[in-house]
């Protein structure tokens, strides 16, 4: 990719997401996540090849939604899993996690989310074992690498092939978005997930904070170790959560500073808004009397 201005990967990421005048048309690679955290990205991709970016995503042949009706390339690879083995494993999920929705993130951990994600974590695998798919993304000389964060095999593939990897996400599980941009996090205002806290507590309800995030580091390696063991077998040296979430150049976080708790915030976490899986209906024109005038307002707009 050309840039007219900042050569560095940083601001040619930026460029190339947010489609300023200064950059040119590059080459994406995509790595999505499955169900509706594709809805969200699959919008962007679609404004992206609008706007003379060429695209180029890897999907597992197995998913629920990934691959239905695209207008730009994609490269599939087959899975160890089946779409039956895959609907189990969620169904399974759902389950345990309207049971335990209340027990709190460690309870989450352990009950609900290793089961269906370690069997998700595994197409990553599939997809380094498939040589020919491989050898063509190491010759199509990507300019970065878009991804989802939440399953960790874009970030294996952004530092395989030494791209600069752009995370487009509402958040990152665990604590490696704070750690991976090297963001203060104060817990003495800033709650853990899933705790339920405002950002003014008590002293238990900081002391409590501070115990799930001794938790999370304790715990999320668990969580994520099959994916590590992957990374680990591909990249041929181990792995740490550290050493995939640090790479990342730009984070686009799919929310509002508004409708979070304040925090500190590094220059490459870039706020873009809460985009919903499905582009809403204007609301319909409705007739409304003000100070006596009857006037037509078209809301929505």
């Amino acid at each position: 990719m050309a840039l007219a201005l900042l050569p560095a990967p940083l601001p040619l990421c930026v460029c190339l997401l947010l489609a300023s005048g200064l950059a040119q048309a590059g080459k994406l690679l995509v790595v999505p996540m499955d169900g509706s955290h594709w809805f969200t990205m699959r919008s962007v991709v679609e404004k992206l090849i609008h706007r003379g970016n060429e695209v180029v995503a890897v999907m597992p042949e197995v998913s629920w939604q990934l691959g239905q009706s695209l207008n730009f390339t994609v490269k599939t690879y087959s899975t160890s899993y089946t779409l039956e083995d895959l609907e189990h494993e969620f169904k399974v999920f759902a389950e345990n996690q309207m049971k335990n929705h209340d027990e709190g993130l460690l309870s989450a951990i352990l009950s609900t989310y290793k089961g269906f994600f370690e069997l998700h974590f595994t197409h990553c695998r599939s997809l380094f074992n498939d040589k020919k798919l491989v050898e063509f993304l190491k010759e199509s000389s990507f300019d970065a690498v878009f991804l989802d964060p939440f399953d960790v095999c874009g970030l294996v593939i952004a530092k395989y092939f030494s791209l600069p990897s752009v995370v487009f996400t509402r958040g990152v599980f665990c604590h490696y978005l704070e750690e991976g941009a090297q963001c203060p996090s104060p817990l003495s205002y800033v709650p853990r997930i899933f705790m339920k806290f405002s950002d003014v507590m008590t002293f238990k309800e900081r002391v409590e904070n501070y115990i799930n995030h001794l938790g999370e580091h304790l715990l999320c390696p668990y969580f994520f170790n099959t994916a590590l063991e992957i990374a680990s077998e591909v990249l041929q040296t181990p792995v740490t959560p550290y050493d995939l979430f640090s790479q990342v150049s730009i984070w686009l976080l799919r929310t509002d500073f508004v409708l979070d708790y304040p925090r500190p915030v590094m220059p490459n976490m870039i706020f873009i808004g809460g985009i919903n899986c499905h582009q809403r209906k204007p609301l319909p024109k409705v007739r409304c009397v003000s100070f006596g005038t009857q006037r037509k307002t078209g809301f929505g707009r």
